[in-house]
């Protein structure tokens, strides 16, 4: 079937790629060694930012909604729309029809992920800005896939704007 000289080919053209393979990463790491560039010449020192990410923990939310502009609430809830109805009927989402204020997971008829179902509680402004945050991060694994509202002012308007429509 094979000649002896078609054998030899073949295993001298594996041998020779093997040979370029090694190679080529030895070169590679030569180039691009990382772990030996020794201890810093000049360190740039500092000072720990206290408090660091602590002042949207300490915003007071409910006084934040107190003050809250509704117009600019139904401008930003548009983004909710794709999902959320305010009718009382559901869409993709659960209605938000007299959200702020019901229990947690608490739709009759609608599928609630797991992670939403183990949380207990009301949407109270807190909880409902904080999910509004990151949805995320406040429920894990929920499926929710809305990346999040990160200025706490368009939190704050967007639950205003839920606390108007009633429900």
């Amino acid at each position: 079937m094979f000649d002896t000289m078609t054998l030899t080919k073949v295993a001298a053209g594996l041998c020779g790629a093997w040979l370029i393979l090694l190679l080529g990463k030895w070169v590679a790491e030569e180039t691009y060694h990382v772990a030996g560039h020794g201890e810093q010449a000049y360190v740039i020192e500092v000072a720990e930012a206290e408090g660091g990410g602590e002042e949207e923990e300490q915003v007071d939310i409910a006084a934040l909604v107190a003050e809250a502009d509704v117009d600019k609430g139904a401008t930003v809830f548009r983004k909710c729309t794709a999902c959320h109805k305010l009718d009382g009927s559901d869409g993709v989402g659960p209605h938000l029809n007299g959200v702020v204020g019901r229990d947690i997971a608490s739709v009759g008829g609608f599928s609630y992920s797991g992670a939403l179902q183990e949380k207990e509680g009301a949407w109270t402004p807190e909880n409902l800005s904080g999910f509004l945050e990151k949805p995320s991060s406040w429920a894990a694994g929920t499926s929710m896939g809305f990346a999040g509202l990160n200025k706490v002012e368009d939190r704050a308007n967007v639950i205003a704007y839920l606390q108007s429509t009633g429900g």
